[in-house]
């Protein structure tokens, strides 16, 4: 698919004109050497990068800008980087007199620098060094700010440059976090239709099925993707540019992200929080598509007459206490502005349940799934292990408290109290 013709946007028959500020988009060998058109007159750049992806990338992107003044932020590459408050502050302290940030790495380095423009209103372009995940292109910066997994509207990048050799020499855990991270949209494209059928959620046909088509472009490339085939690399990383570019036409996350991240969050918050090992996000993403396709099956094999779960607050919030520790007050406070434990939701479940039943019986089952992620290295007995099954349960359980979003987990905790 030409990327560059769908920055162009589209008039919809949803009624929106989509369209997406990012200027340009290189998938190419040395797609570096286009920095100096991307920067125009700017003679000050910033580059933000980690020991590892300097290595891969960072003396390429300064050789291309030979003569500029280039300051230079490059975190430790033997610890995980975290997008807290602390990184942020590493970056805009270095800010002065800069007029372009360059980021060279994936998803946190990604994200810091689209959150620090966003802050300083000082464009950026990122250099991707893995096929990992579907930010590159999203409007949306995954940050953990107060403790808290938050997802803030941030700026685009003005461009995307991703050199196929460098992406298929990524680690390979990132490859296949980029596999599952497109997998996943089975799980989230279902919640965006289930929630447009109980809250008339805004909803987009256009963009669902453009969504779809990446899943079904890259699902079967799973084996060629680990043996590190370079044109099914690109094909990845081509999907996940492009799902990036449909979030910004959704002006939401939402043709992306669903219950499967909301799990995926959840491990890593906690596992922040009480100091215990998690996943990255998509190898997460992908294990908690299974998850999710579980959650669907349930629910499609009872019927809807059960009552309302009459939920104790008390004893709510001293569970979420135990499961989010010091982050539960924010949980708390995001469940009390939106309401959504007063909300009788069984009445509409009823009244609207052929067409509920019709788009939870459109996801694969969690066997399809687990066919698709096998070929990929997913073995799903190893995620069980790894989570144990107290904290998977928690994860199924209260992952929908750290969002305000609606998806299947909500629909789960109506029905059967979040219990699987």
């Amino acid at each position: 698919m030409d990327i560059n013709l769908l920055l162009k946007g589209i008039k919809c028959s949803c009624g929106k004109t989509h369209s997406c500020p990012i200027k340009y988009v290189f998938i190419e060998r040395h797609a570096t050497k286009y920095l100096p058109k991307i920067l125009e007159r700017k003679r000050n750049p910033l580059i933000v990068c980690d020991e590892n992806t300097y290595r891969v990338a960072g003396e390429e992107v300064i050789n291309v800008l030979g003569g500029m003044n280039i300051k230079l932020v490059k975190f430790p590459g033997y610890k995980l980087l975290i997008p807290n408050e602390d990184a942020i502050n590493t970056v805009t302290e270095n800010l002065d007199k800069i007029d372009f940030i360059i980021g060279i790495g994936s998803g946190v380095i990604q994200d810091l620098c689209k959150y620090v423009s966003f802050k300083s209103k000082i464009p950026y372009c990122i250099v991707a060094t893995a096929p990992s995940m579907d930010g590159y292109a999203s409007s949306g910066a995954a940050m953990i700010l107060s403790g808290m997994k938050e997802t803030v509207k941030s700026t685009l990048p003005l461009a995307i440059l991703g050199d196929p050799e460098v992406l298929r020499n990524a680690p390979i855990e990132m490859i296949r976090a980029g596999f599952g991270d497109i997998i996943g949209k089975y799980s989230a494209l279902c919640d965006w239709k289930l929630s447009q059928i109980v809250n008339e959620e805004y909803f987009c046909k256009y963009i669902y099925d453009l969504t779809m088509k990446q899943i079904n472009v890259v699902s079967p490339l799973a084996k060629k993707i680990i043996e590190l085939d370079i044109n099914a690399v690109s094909k990845l990383f081509e999907a996940l540019v492009i799902v990036g570019i449909l979030m910004s036409f959704a002006e939401s996350s939402r043709p992306a992200s669903g219950s499967e991240h909301h799990l995926s969050h959840f491990f890593e918050i906690t596992g922040i929080v009480f100091n215990r090992p998690y996943l990255s996000h998509g190898i997460d993403v992908g294990y908690a598509t299974v998850v999710t396709s579980k959650i669907r099956e349930k629910i499609l094999t009872n019927d809807f007459s059960q009552k309302q779960i009459n939920t104790n607050k008390e004893e709510l919030y001293n569970e979420l206490h135990r499961v989010y520790g010091k982050v539960a007050d924010g949980c708390i406070k995001l469940q009390e502005k939106i309401g959504r434990y007063e909300q009788n939701r069984i009445p509409i479940y009823k009244e609207k349940e052929d067409k509920i039943r019709e788009v939870l019986q459109e996801t694969p089952s969690q066997e399809e799934i687990m066919k698709i992620l096998e070929p990929a290295g997913y073995k799903l007995e190893e995620f069980y292990k790894f989570y144990g099954e107290n904290i998977l349960n928690d994860a199924i359980k209260y992952a929908k408290d750290l969002k305000d979003r609606y998806t299947v987990l909500w629909m789960l905790y109506d029905l059967f109290g979040g219990n699987i």
